[in-house]
């Protein structure tokens, strides 16, 4: 093979960098990845077409060239999709405007009769505790809010999302609070910048930094050691950690830069709490705000708690037709030696923290 055989067109990776030299921005990393991974696979195609006989390549050639035709479909299908999304987004948009001020009782229901409070009753404004509510209505929010969150969390008025924009992919949450004594924030957000939208692929998670009153960091707690004998003060020692919180959700772990390396131990850490991070966010989009009232009164748990049921009776009727099978084969087969038992898969992290380890401290507020 010749020296220009061997030669790779790399011009399509060199068009994905910046020109002058400039920095590499998060969209040019995501640009030149993706110019490596589409030009290593075509690599990798064309050194297995050439096993293929002549005929065979052929009629492969022309099936590359129907799959070709098909992604730049499915390019265009994103496009109006993402297109429709805005569309009714905005369309949206009044509803859930209607709804914050019935929530925060700003405004009473059009054409409805809302009965008098009872004489020497409080008079209950809005409806109380609604996002409250309905985020501990869902399991996978209420593992992530405290009793000592509840309090600041009833001070929650409304909560959107929105897109990053045309440029970015991802998307936005914005938790709108009234004046309380926790913290300064009246807006506070979380945005998920995506790689790939579809797959999900997340690149990174940013989120406002919230400015704490004197003593109300929901997020840390005191520690009270007793001084050791002989020592010269016998006040206590004070000691402030991190405390679990539904407010860490806005201070989501960072991803480390290319200069720093992670071990394959941090890495799986990093990997399974960019997880945890993006299934509550995408959680809070795609169930609790287009169906709000729904996980406010139980019935939406109540549909999800249903499907989960249809989903076991599913699998426990999976596993019996394979029971059967292996008696089947036992019948015919002679006695196999016992192999070791199977680890357990797909458990919960948090199952596995507080399987007989020490309990952490209760968290005292600042």
């Amino acid at each position: 093979m010749s020296g220009d055989e061997k030669k790779i067109d790399m011009s399509d990776v060199a068009a994905a960098l910046p020109s002058g030299g400039a920095g590499l921005t998060d969209e040019d990393r995501a640009g030149l990845v993706s110019a490596i991974q589409d030009k290593l696979e075509t690599l990798m195609s064309q050194n297995f077409l050439a096993t293929l006989s002549p005929a065979v390549r052929t009629r492969v050639t022309a099936l590359q060239d129907i799959q070709k035709s098909h992604d730049e479909l499915k390019e265009k299908f994103l496009e109006e999709k993402a297109a429709l999304e805005a569309k009714y987004q905005k369309l949206y948009e009044p509803l859930y405007n209607q709804r914050l001020e019935i929530v925060a009782g700003d405004k009473e229901p059009e054409g409805a009769e809302v009965p008098a409070a009872e004489e020497g009753a409080e008079v209950e404004k809005g409806v109380p505790e609604f996002w409250l509510t309905a985020m501990k209505n869902n399991e996978i929010l209420a593992e992530q809010i405290t009793p000592r969150d509840e309090p600041a969390l009833k001070y929650l008025k409304d909560i959107r999302w929105s897109q990053l924009g045309e440029e970015l992919k991802g998307f936005k949450l914005e938790f709108h609070f009234a004046s309380n004594p926790y913290f300064k924030n009246e807006v506070l957000t979380k945005s998920y910048f995506m790689i790939d939208e579809e797959e999900p692929i997340l690149e990174k998670a940013e989120g406002t930094e919230i400015e704490w009153n004197a003593g109300k960091n929901l997020t840390q707690k005191i520690m009270k050691k007793k001084p050791k004998k002989g020592a010269k003060s016998s006040k206590p020692i004070t000691k402030t950690e991190p405390c679990e919180s539904f407010f860490n959700f806005f201070s989501p772990p960072a991803v480390p830069t290319e200069e720093e390396e992670l071990d394959e131990e941090e890495a799986e850490e990093l990997q399974e709490m960019m997880e945890q991070d993006y299934d509550v966010g995408s959680t809070l989009r795609e169930k609790i705000i287009p169906h709000a009232v729904s996980w406010y009164t139980g019935e939406a748990a109540d549909l999800e708690d249903l499907d989960d049921d249809e989903d076991d009776e599913d699998d426990d009727e999976d596993d019996e037709d394979e029971d059967e099978d292996e008696d089947d084969d036992d019948e015919d087969d002679h006695p196999k030696p016992r192999g070791r038992k199977a680890g357990t898969k797909g458990m919960k992290a948090a199952g596995a923290a507080g399987a007989g380890g020490e309990q952490p401290p209760e968290c005292k507020q600042q």
